[in-house]
């Protein structure tokens, strides 16, 4: 199969799989930010805006900003209901596009280990977050297991094949978080991690979900053969457990920072 490259290029698609996973985290990481309202946001790697939205509804800022690289993504998040009063920008997350200290709080969901050089994007953040001001992000623990299709790769492994994934999945470890925060000179960094659960219908809504959703397992599936492609379902289902009513319930863990511009 040739090399392939996550790409996310179906906000819906991507909404009913990791944006709905995204939230359930988001919720959790809001409550141990404690952010008061009346707050100015920005959200870089916003996606398709789900955590955007679940922000402005917890946070309530005055001012909200998404900043992502796909237009695609960028589409679906402007059709938010919840998101009505973001601004939406395309752009890179290591030249955000906004003038020093502009924001009060800075946010990263499930993005770091999407950035090429992650030191050089947390200090992008930092340099447009006032003093005194946060900068926070959570992402899943991808070496320590913590993704939650985490079922899947590990099948994809006993078949033989490489999993799509981030390029720089060893940045999601709570010790590199650290080192990236301390890097980029923020001070008061705290640390945590943040597990959630999810649950389908049956094995069957699980897969649909993903395998439409998913930009890291999507494409390698639609290079298998027939054959390859039942054995790596069959294989998937076999290493998760299912209720005695047919529902199957997943974990993620995701790691979790947060730290402030020096005043």
């Amino acid at each position: 199969m040739s090399e392939q490259t996550v790409q996310f290029n179906d906000g819906a698609a991507y909404e009913e799989m990791m944006g709905k996973w995204s939230r359930i985290a988001g919720d959790v990481f809001l409550d141990w930010l404690a952010l008061p309202t009346g707050l100015r946001c920005v959200d870089v790697g916003c996606g398709n805006g789900s955590f955007t939205e679940l922000l402005i509804e917890r946070c309530q800022p005055a001012e909200a900003h998404g900043v992502d690289p796909s237009p695609a993504q960028l589409a679906f998040a402007r059709t938010r209901p919840g998101a009505g009063m973001a601004q939406f920008h395309q752009g890179d997350a290591m030249l955000l596009p906004f003038t020093d200290k502009k924001f009060d709080v800075g946010t990263m969901a499930l993005v770091v280990f999407f950035i090429p050089d992650p030191p050089k994007g947390i200090a992008e953040l930092a340099r447009v977050i006032k003093p005194g001001g946060l900068v926070a992000s959570y992402t899943w623990d991808m070496p320590g297991g913590g993704f939650p299709i985490e079922s899947l790769r590990a099948q994809m492994r006993t078949m033989g094949l490489k999993p799509l994934g981030p390029p720089n999945e060893d940045a999601s470890r709570m010790e590199a978080l650290r080192e990236l925060w301390a890097g980029a000179g923020l001070e008061n960094i705290e640390s945590r991690d943040i597990t959630v659960h999810r649950t389908f219908a049956n094995f069957e809504e699980f897969w649909t979900i993903t395998l439409k959703g998913s930009s890291s397992i999507g494409p390698t599936v639609a290079k298998m053969t027939p054959g390859e492609r039942e054995q790596f379902k069959e294989g998937t289902r076999a290493r998760i457990p299912v209720g005695a009513d047919g529902r199957i319930t997943l974990a993620g863990r995701a790691n979790a920072i947060k730290g402030r511009v020096p005043k």
